[in-house]
Order: structure tokens, then C-alpha cells, then sequence
């Protein structure tokens, strides 16, 4: 897949992030993962992420990376497959020329590694690894690695397969001035945790699309709630949060981490053998279990 090809495909529908997929010893499970990523391929998503970070990227060896993108290329039929990058400047090099040999359709470059970073800091590593692939490349703008909207455009100019720019930071006055600066010359993808939740805000910025996580587990209501949203059908969104999404998020903030382990899971409670995370996240307690299936009960997988 070009460049151009990956940015229409980004900037045209929701987008997700599968989890990965580990066995009891807590080793990457390729065939329930592989079951996984071919029942969400059968809705209607326009990309998938894989090793992302509602796939536990942090907590994956850059050996497993490679083989996860693999996998999840060969189960998700025609939907692309980017696949998450990061830390060092050197490791991500690395970590971008493996997954593109895998077979990856692009990548979504995570923040770097634990320090904070001036800007020409930040221009240089983005740079040096949009230049190590012919990927398309999209940023996530989080965290110790945020974006000011000159150094984003600096970027652009010098880097054609910069292609798209993903904010989890809730600023709208920045990425509205970024989606203002740039125009067309990006996709935006709204990357909040439990992005639904920040949608209809994100999209007045300028954002056509967000990264939506419980896709891994009730991917119709993900589609439902997506399509009512570019609808403008704000009743239905509002009715949407209030049965589904603010209860889930009630859940999900009761401890740190479970962002990602509130959508495991909801995955484990689909019938997905996806097991659980991997330290320092923890797992559900059971009572928060039973509130999680009594919230999805509507929503079961098809036998």
C-alpha cells in the first residue's frame, strides 16, 4: 500500500487497535489472536493497529512486534495493518524496518522513550525514522512527545510519507490550530482512551476519525455510535454515551492501566482466549468483571 493510499484509507472510516493476545505463560498466542483480528476485520473498520498501545506496545519485546504484524496481516483479509513503533530513535529504526518486512501497511510512531524532549529533538527522531521506511507514517501526539504545530510542519515539508497525526492530549485549542495550519496535508485521528467519549469535540477541531478501542469487543455498537456521529444524530450519540460508553468509563477509571485492561477483558467475555495483560497493568478484579459482562450482555458475540 502507498502513502496516498494509506492516508485516504486512515481518513476514511473508525479506526482500532486489537489487543495481543497471550497465553497462560503469558507467550503471544497467534491463533486466538489471528480468530480475533478476522471477526473484527468482518466490520467495518478502515485500518487496524497492531502492537499498538491498547495492544500492550510497552510491554512487547521488539522480537514479538514483527511477528504480531504478521499475523494480524494475514488474518485481517484487505483491511490494512499499521503497526505501533516507538522508544529510542535507534530501537525505533529498527522496530520500523522489521515491521515493514513483515508486511505492515504503515506505522504509527509512538512517543519516545521515558524522557521529555525539546522540539528540534522531537524534529530529528520523527524525521530520521519517516526516512529509515517508505511506510506511511502517522504520529501520536501524547504524553513526553507533543507536537508544536511549526515542528509539525516542518516535518511535513521534509517528509512526504508523513501522512498522518494522532492527538491523545484533549487540547483542542493545539489541535485545532494544527488541523488549521495543515489542512488536508494530514489525516487526523482523534487517540483519547475511550475516544468516544471525546468525539463530537475532536471532530468540530477538524478531525474526521478517531481510534476507537471497545471496537475489540462490541465492534457493531463502535460502528453504530461512529456512523450516528458523522450523521450529525446527536441524540443518538447521547443516548449511546449515556447506556453504554459513561458506565463503561466508570469502570475503566477505577484503576491506572484499564484503559487497556477494561478492553481485554471485554474481549475474554466475547468468547476470545486473549488472556490476561502483561505487568505492571493488572486485570480486572472479578466484580468488575460482572459489571463489564452485565454491560455488554447485549452486545454478545454470534455463535
Amino acid at each position: 500500500m502507498d502513502t496516498m493510499e494509506l492516508k485516504h484509507a486512515l481518513g476514511d472510516g473508525l479506526l482500532s487497535f486489537p489487543v495481543t493476545h497471550f497465553d497462560g505463560n503469558g507467550r503471544f498466542n497467534p491463533n486466538s489472536y489471528a480468530e480475533h483480528v478476522n471477526w473484527l476485520s468482518g466490520f467495518d473498520a478502515s485500518v487496524l493497529f497492531a502492537a499498538g498501545g491498547t495492544g500492550e506496545f510497552f510491554s512487547l519485546t521488539p522480537a514479538e512486534i514483527p511477528e504480531i504484524v504478521r499475523v494480524a496481516k494475514e488474518a485481517a483479509g484487505s483491511t490494512p495493518i499499521v503497526s505501533g513503533c516507538g522508544y529510542g530513535t535507534e530501537m525505533a529504526l529498527s522496530l520500523a524496518r522489521a515491521v515493514e518486512r513483515a508486511g505492515a501497511d504503515g506505522i504509527l510512531l509512538l512517543p519516545h522513550y521515558l524522557i521529555d524532549a525539546p522540539q528540534e529533538g522531537l524534529y530529528r527522531h520523527i524525521k530520521a525514522v519517516c526516512q529509515a521506511t517508505g511506510m506511511g507514517i502517522m504520529v501520536y501526539n501524547r504524553d513526553n512527545s507533543i507536537l508544536q504545530p511549526d515542528t509539525l510542519a516542518r516535518l511535513c515539508d521534509e517528509c512526504p510519507n508523513l501522512v498522518g497525526f494522532k492527538d491523545g492530549t484533549g487540547d483542542i485549542g493545539l489541535v485545532r490550530q494544527v488541523t488549521a495550519k495543515m489542512g488536508d496535508r494530514l489525516t487526523y485521528l482523534g487517540g483519547m482512551p475511550t475516544a468516544e467519549l471525546f468525539a463530537e469535540a475532536y471532530l468540530g477541531a477538524g478531525f474526521t476519525t478517531y481510534s476507537s478501542a471497545v471496537f475489540n469487543f462490541v465492534p457493531g455498537l463502535a460502528v453504530e455510535f461512529y456512523k450516528a456521529l458523522r450523521a450529525g444524530e446527536h441524540q443518538k450519540c447521547s443516548t449511546i454515551l449515556t447506556d453504554f460508553f459513561y458506565p463503561f468509563m466508570a469502570i475503566r477509571n477505577r484503576a491506572k492501566g484499564y484503559a487497556v485492561s477494561a478492553i481485554k477483558a471485554g474481549v475474554r467475555l466475547q468468547g476470545f482466549d486473549a488472556g490476561g495483560v502483561r505487568p505492571p497493568l493488572n486485570d480486572l478484579t472479578a466484580e468488575e468483571m460482572d459489571k463489564l459482562a452485565e454491560l455488554i450482555v447485549d452486545h454478545k458475540r454470534p455463535v
